[in-house]
């Protein structure tokens, strides 16, 4: 979601310095694609290609999938797109994917139990229904013998009002669902809480074009408060 946020802001930058640049400049034109719904790119600037939305789409029905994406589409895509990442993110791999997260620091003190036990009371307190857990820290153990690993599990809640929202209007979000809390400790026993980076401004970019109407993104927004809420309980130990 954090990566979808930054190539629609940057795409939106991008929008902007070719507005500012002589026409004369723009190279030709790059090789489009023929179905519906494809992408092009139809002028070059400083970031690279802007990325453009070809033909409109198929009229809209409920838990409508969209269109195959052909490999050669996505390889296009993805050579347009990674140089305007990596001309503005020149960051070790690890920093960016820092970027991507929310994350919080337990306070000292606190158990790993406590920890989960805290998260998982105040998800109950904001009807943020609990769905299921993957404890990878004991795979770690009995399936590669791996006694060094800090203990990590993942924990997965569901709104189920809003995932039927956003499912009908983009059945690939099911790709995102549920949403995912994160408690591990690190590598000096310290425990964190962490995320994806649900930062709901992506949708004032794409909202438009995307048919997102106002109460969904509302719901988009309050579904990311929770999950704050939510790991700032875990990580104080509120009860």
């Amino acid at each position: 979601m954090k990566f979808l946020m930054i190539m629609l802001g940057l795409t939106l930058t991008a929008s902007t310095v070719a507005a500012q640049t002589p026409a004369s400049s723009a190279p030709a034109k790059l090789p489009t694609s023929n179905q519906p719904g494809g992408w092009i790119a139809p002028t070059q600037t400083p970031y690279g290609p802007i990325l453009k939305q070809q033909g409109a789409m198929p009229p809209y029905r409920d838990y409508q999938m969209s269109r195959m994406i052909t490999p050669e589409e996505k390889k296009r895509y993805l050579q347009m797109a990674m140089p305007m990442m990596a001309n503005m993110m020149q960051l070790d791999a690890r920093e960016a994917m820092n970027y991507m997260v929310v994350k919080y620091k337990a306070k000292p003190g606190l158990s790993f139990d406590d920890v989960v036990e805290s998260l998982k009371l105040r998800a109950n307190q904001l009807n943020f229904k609990f769905v299921g857990a993957n404890q990878m820290w004991k795979d770690f153990k009995a399936v590669l013998n791996d006694d060094s690993a800090p203990r990590v599990e993942v924990f997965s809640f569901c709104d189920i009002a809003v995932g039927r929202q956003l499912l009908k209007l983009i059945p690939e979000m099911a790709a995102f669902l549920p949403c995912r809390i994160t408690v591990m400790e690190d590598a000096d026993k310290n425990i964190w809480v962490l995320t994806q980076d649900w930062d709901a401004t992506w949708l004032d970019y794409a909202g438009r074009a995307m048919g997102i109407t106002p109460e969904l993104r509302q719901a988009a927004i309050e579904i990311r408060d929770k999950m704050d809420n939510m790991m700032r309980a875990a990580a104080n130990g509120d009860l």
